[in-house]
Formats: structure tokens, C-alpha cells, sequence
């Protein structure tokens, strides 16, 4: 297996072939594949992910759901959100971006290369993220579309079997509940080198902290804050 550690034509066609999707704008798959350990080793000369992810978890949240809504008629509301995040967090697309090899090609620090960031899930996740980002910016909707319903029938099928326990849907529909109320997920904090950062989550009832959650990456803080919040709640059955 040939790593990719630095831009190069030859690897990027690879990978290229690889997702089916040929860019017209090169550096936008190359900022896809960027890790930010590897864009701050080379500072301003290469930006990282991170603005790709943002955009790619949206358009991502796009596609599954326009897909749930049209092929999952008979399922309510409450099960199709279920669904839907078991198909869209970092477990399941850790298992995406594995089928597409996407680890031999993404751009890591040396710190984060050899710690083993190329097999680290929320890695591979949130690159995935970046790469939908950045065919939809080349290609448009359409393009990106394509891309991602390569992996999300057959996975919906399995996932729709399997009782997915996401604790921020759970948290949610509890809270739906009150029409007045309001949750929302606060970044309270970030710590460690680029290789190991350890996020720390709070989840606020109408700006009121009711829960603190710590991961490895933001959405699984985001879970662990819910969990708190729902057992501090008096909802441990639900866990």
C-alpha cells in the first residue's frame, strides 16, 4: 500500500478512480485531504479540512435525508432522524472512508503520521466529510449525490435492523416534549497536540449547562454530553 505524504497528481488520479469522480479543480480535493497537523506543519501555504467538513456534514445531512424521506415512506419522523444519524456519524462513515481507501491519502503531520492517524476514525470521518464537500463544489449537488449514495442504500438497510442508540435524539425528543425549550451543543473547550485533541462538550437547556460531554472528536463529546444530561435527568432507562 503507497501512502500519499504530499500532493501529487499521480496519487490524487488514484484516489480519484477510487470514488469515481474526476475534479476540475485539482486543490480542491488536495484542501479535502488535508488534515490540519499537515496544513499547520506547512502554515500558510496550505489551508486544512476543516471549512470542507463544515459544509460536507451539511450537504451529507442533504442527501440521507432526501434519501430516507423517498424510500422510507412508511417510517415517522422520530425513526427517520434515528436512521439517519446512524447512517451519518463518525462510526458509520469511518466505514465509508475506509471502502474508499481514504486513509492511504490523506496529508498528516508527522506527529499525527506516526501515532497512527491514518486508522484514527475521527480522522478518516471527518476527511470523508471534506471529500463530499469538495465534489459538490466542483460538481455540484448532483455530483455529490452520486458519491454518497454509493454507501448509503445498503447501509441504511442494515442500520434500519439495528437499534442505533444516539443519545442527542434521544435528549431531543424529550425535550420536544416543551415547545418552548431549546437545546444546543456549546465547544467548551479543546486540549492536547493535533495528533490526540480531546474536545469538551456542554449541552445547554435554554443556556442552561445540563450536561458535559468529553470525546475525541466534537460529535462524540456532543453524545457524551447528552448521555449526562439524560442521566441527570432521570432517564437512565433510556441508556
Amino acid at each position: 500500500m503507497k501512502i500519499m505524504e504530499q500532493p501529487n497528481y499521480e496519487e490524487l488520479s488514484r484516489f480519484e478512480n477510487y470514488i469515481d469522480y474526476h475534479f476540475k479543480n485539482k486543490q480542491l480535493l488536495e484542501e479535502a485531504l488535508s488534515h490540519s497537523s499537515y496544513a499547520n506543519e506547512k502554515k500558510k501555504c496550505r489551508n486544512s479540512n476543516e471549512r470542507l467538513e463544515f459544509l460536507g456534514d451539511s450537504v451529507l445531512s442533504i442527501i440521507v435525508s432526501d434519501y430516507l424521506f423517498n424510500n422510507y415512506k412508511d417510517l415517522p419522523e422520530g425513526d427517520l432522524t434515528k436512521l439517519r444519524a446512524s447512517l451519518v456519524c463518525e462510526k458509520a462513515l469511518h466505514v465509508f472512508a475506509k471502502e474508499i481507501h481514504l486513509g492511504e491519502f490523506i496529508l498528516l503531520g508527522k506527529g499525527e503520521e506516526h501515532t497512527g492517524g491514518r486508522e484514527r476514525s475521527s480522522i478518516l470521518a471527518d476527511a470523508f466529510e471534506a471529500v463530499i464537500a469538495a465534489i459538490y463544489l466542483d460538481g455540484g449537488m448532483k455530483a455529490a449525490s452520486k458519491h454518497v449514495l454509493r454507501f448509503i442504500p445498503k447501509h441504511a438497510e442494515k442500520s434500519n435492523l439495528i437499534c442505533f442508540r444516539d443519545y442527542k435524539t434521544v435528549l431531543q425528543e424529550i425535550i420536544q416534549k416543551n415547545p418552548e425549550e431549546k437545546v444546543e451543543y456549546v465547544l467548551a473547550g479543546e486540549c492536547g497536540p493535533d495528533h490526540d485533541k480531546a474536545f469538551t462538550v456542554n449541552v445547554c437547556l435554554n443556556s442552561n449547562v445540563i450536561g458535559t460531554g468529553t470525546g475525541k472528536s466534537k460529535k462524540a463529546a456532543e453524545q457524551m454530553a447528552a448521555k449526562e444530561a439524560l442521566t441527570l435527568m432521570g432517564y437512565e432507562e433510556t441508556l
